[in-house]
């Protein structure tokens, strides 16, 4: 379970990369907004400490020397929601489109601003707590024999099966759901989640990974796109 974001909460970051001055500079920024970076040199290393230990977010540099970055990534996404913030020297839009689609939340290009890195870690971690629900409140989807708890960022198919959602993709859901039946546009949905300055074609391919998700033979889509105006989620939701 993730901590609840606050200025005064000691926030761990794991960072995984091969370059120990990589670790470094990340960790010795992170110390001046009250987190703690622990550093990794393989990918496998990271998957055991995750399952013992959940950190607040996860730095993945796609360049491993015992795995793709990428194969990392969707490891990661198939037991954890953990924001996970892809750190690579591949600035084609075809590799972020592909960290994106595996589950990333964001994408930072090498060379980088360890304060921006920074910045953005606060940032995905600010969104995610903004959207806790306050005790009391509603915290269960259930549509058409589907369940999606916000808080835990999973969502349950018919049989059982739990997948856990990137942070985009959790929030640009949850809109979706609050307002079934109804055309929400691609700029408002942008500003619930989907938008990553870094990728114009963000939106979609979060949009296209959420469908995958709940893609079922002999179904009809849950969200459809409606051309022209945006998305819309076409089945009734029920909140309990």
């Amino acid at each position: 379970m993730q901590k609840s974001f606050a200025p005064s909460a000691k926030l761990t970051v794991f960072i995984v990369d091969d370059e120990p001055e990589i670790g470094q500079l990340l960790r010795e920024a992170m110390s001046h907004f009250d987190m703690t970076g622990e550093t990794f040199s393989t990918g496998s290393s990271m998957l055991a400490a995750l399952t013992n230990e959940s950190p607040d977010a996860c730095i993945v540099d796609l360049g491993l020397p015992d795995m793709e970055g990428m194969a990392l990534i969707n490891e990661i996404r198939r037991i954890s929601s953990v924001p996970i913030i892809v750190l690579s020297a591949r600035g084609h839009s075809t590799d972020r489109v592909m960290g994106l689609e595996l589950g990333a939340d964001d994408y930072v290009v090498k060379p980088f601003d360890p304060r921006e890195v920074v910045a953005r870690i606060r940032s995905i971690l600010r969104r995610s707590s903004d959207r806790t629900p306050a005790r009391g409140e509603v915290d269960l989807a259930r549509f058409e024999d589907w369940s999606y708890r916000p808080s835990s960022h999973c969502l349950t198919s018919p049989e059982g099966e739990e997948t856990f959602l990137s942070t985009g993709e959790a929030t640009l859901l949850e809109a979706l759901l609050r307002a079934p039946k109804r055309v929400l546009t691609r700029d408002y949905l942008l500003e619930h989640g989907g938008r990553d300055e870094s990728l114009d074609r963000s939106i979609d391919v979060r949009i296209s990974r959420l469908r995958k998700k709940l893609n079922r033979k002999n179904e009809a889509a849950h969200i459809r796109t409606i051309y022209g105006s945006g998305y819309m989620f076409a089945t009734a939701v029920t909140w309990c």
